[in-house]
């Protein structure tokens, strides 16, 4: 359900994507994700994301603390509605070329150039320090310029819910909500060809929603405001998966399309070499 190092099952995956606009940090999108992963290659390994910003830094990343069923709180309001229906953080004076840190179960590689990766590797911890293809390093350069690579090292043999990675960003193009979703398990780049499996969630978000958009989520009394400040009060999303399989690529939708709240507008969009 993304693309890793190596060999691995991820299962359960939710991904959200929110449109706002934030009292200090103007127009964002924010990135929640999370799965179940279960490391079955020999060594380490790592799952990758591609996120549509060319500035990105561990300041960006959220602790989820105490809430971290925040993800699965939007698909119960999510779910709840259907029902119904039918009856960290730090930084250095100048940004590095690549940036890492720990977060969660991560050990977390921030690059806006992927092929300066290999070179920092040697900061990941032994246990989580994967071996990284040259090729798919170079078909993230090719196909993702602009974009910051998270490459997020992780080694449990059992298959592990970790807590949501939640990070904040501004967007390339604000108009539309971009969530990773290629998919490759084999350490090499993905097969843009290929109709893969899919088990996601689906959720999204904007403050810009008119009234009676979306569901209300029921969020913990104790969650931390500066977190609560960078989340949704409403969401609608969309289960893709019992078998379902989709062309390889990231699932997209234009801002005006989910105001207009029609989910039949999410597309996968696959990538193309610049």
């Amino acid at each position: 359900m993304c693309i890793s190092t190596g060999e691995a099952d991820f299962s359960g995956t939710i991904v959200y994507c929110g449109r706002q606009h934030h009292p200090e940090h103007g127009l964002i999108h924010v990135l929640g994700y999370q799965n179940s992963a279960a490391n079955l290659a020999d060594g380490p390994n790592a799952m990758l994301l591609h996120l549509p910003t060319r500035q990105l830094t561990p300041r960006h990343f959220l602790s989820a603390g105490r809430s971290g069923d925040v993800l699965h709180r939007m698909v119960t309001a999510v779910e709840s509605k259907a029902a119904d229906a039918e009856g960290i953080a730090w930084m250095s004076a100048e940004t590095p070329t690549v940036q890492v840190f720990d977060h969660d179960v991560y050990t977390v590689l921030l690059a806006a150039d992927p092929t300066a990766i290999p070179a920092a590797l040697r900061q990941v911890p032994p246990h989580r320090r994967p071996d990284l293809d040259p090729d798919l390093l170079r078909f993230y350069a090719d196909h993702f310029p602009d974009h910051t690579i998270a490459v997020c090292c992780f080694d449990n043999a059992d298959a592990r819910r970790a807590k949501p990675l939640l990070l904040w960003y501004t967007p390339l193009d604000p108009d539309r909500l971009t969530l990773p979703a290629l998919d490759s398990h084999t350490g090499g780049a993905p097969d843009l060809d290929a109709a893969v499996p899919v088990d996601h969630w689906v959720l999204l978000s904007t403050d810009q929603a008119p009234a009676g958009w979306g569901a209300p989520v029921a969020y913990p009394g104790d969650m931390r405001h500066h977190l609560r400040a960078f989340l949704p009060a409403t969401v609608v999303g969309r289960r893709f998966g019992s078998g379902q399989a989709l062309p390889n690529g990231d699932f997209v939708i234009s801002h005006r399309d989910l105001l207009s709240g029609d989910l039949d507008r999410i597309e996968r969009l696959r990538p193309t070499p610049w």
